[in-house]
């Protein structure tokens, strides 16, 4: 019997090891299947335009160039894209102090209608930002911000997602450490910077990655803000350059790979913190 037992569960060991290789070659496969498609994009911004649209396809340039890239940023205003676009992450990065503060107001803070103030904002989050474009590019206009970097900016610089991760991270703090900081004589906005800003580090920093990808990835609203070129982002100039170029398929593939690299290694550096960002608002 004590044979027969152990055989039983050699038996389902076994088959538990073939089932498990089996879900590791499958999520090989797909993996490689879903890289390749930008493994060849970024190998092909390094091709000629003849290489590129050549059949059999080849995976590794035969010729290595950069002239793709340097056509972006002599002959495409690339450059500029850029700066507009750093201007804006760093505009975010602004915001995102902004974001901070509100969620530590809401989070310690007794005032009247605070409660009321703060479900106040996060029904904002359940309108679509397509809904409320209108009525903003009008006030904008109305102030005289439309094609202007600041009418860009100034509608991201805080948002109801953020306010809401910082309150739910920021209510965890102890009381009794902020009050022993008030007792030596620390003001509020000291406090602020100097205790709940440490503290809140974990959630500082994936509200920080998110700020990068959405100022990095902006497209929308400076589209419709913006009528002169120079105050584009790389994602419209992306978009410009689609359809400038349709038949320059390398020179394509050259300023997407400019766009979606950097996005890229900042996910795969900080994935983890962003897993944690969603497992802490899950959580709470």
């Amino acid at each position: 019997m004590k044979t027969a037992v152990q055989q039983a569960r050699a038996n389902s060991r076994s088959g538990e090891k073939t089932f498990q290789w089996f879900v590791a070659i499958l999520l090989t496969v797909g993996g490689l299947l879903m890289v390749l498609p930008f493994a060849w994009m970024i190998l092909s911004s390094f091709k000629t335009e003849s290489e590129v649209t050549q059949i059999p396809p080849t995976i590794w340039p035969q010729h290595f160039t950069l002239d793709n890239f340097k056509t972006l940023f002599d002959s495409m205003a690339f450059g500029t894209y850029l700066t507009n676009t750093l201007v804006i992450v760093l505009a975010s990065f602004f915001g995102l102090f902004l974001n901070a503060m509100a969620g530590y107001g809401f989070a310690k803070f007794k005032f009247k209608g605070k409660g009321f103030l703060f479900y106040l904002v996060l029904a904002t989050m359940m309108v679509p930002g397509q809904v409320t474009m209108i009525p903003v590019y009008l006030i904008l206009n109305q102030m005289g911000l439309t094609n202007t970097m600041m009418g860009i900016v100034l509608p991201g610089l805080v948002g109801a997602f953020a306010i809401f991760l910082f309150r739910q991270f920021m209510s965890d703090i102890p009381e009794e450490l902020l009050e022993a900081t008030r007792l030596d004589g620390a003001g509020e906005f000291r406090t602020f910077l100097q205790i709940v800003l440490p503290i809140s580090t974990p959630i500082l920093a994936v509200q920080a990655i998110l700020t990068f990808i959405g100022g990095w990835n902006s497209f929308l609203w400076p589209l419709i803000i913006a009528n002169d070129e120079k105050l584009y982002t790389l994602s419209v100039g992306l978009s410009l350059l689609k359809g400038q170029n349709e038949s320059q398929f390398a020179l394509q593939m050259a300023g997407s790979t400019f766009m979606v690299v950097p996005i890229m290694i900042i996910f795969i550096v900080f994935q983890k913190y962003i897993i944690e960002n969603y497992t802490i608002s899950g959580i709470k």
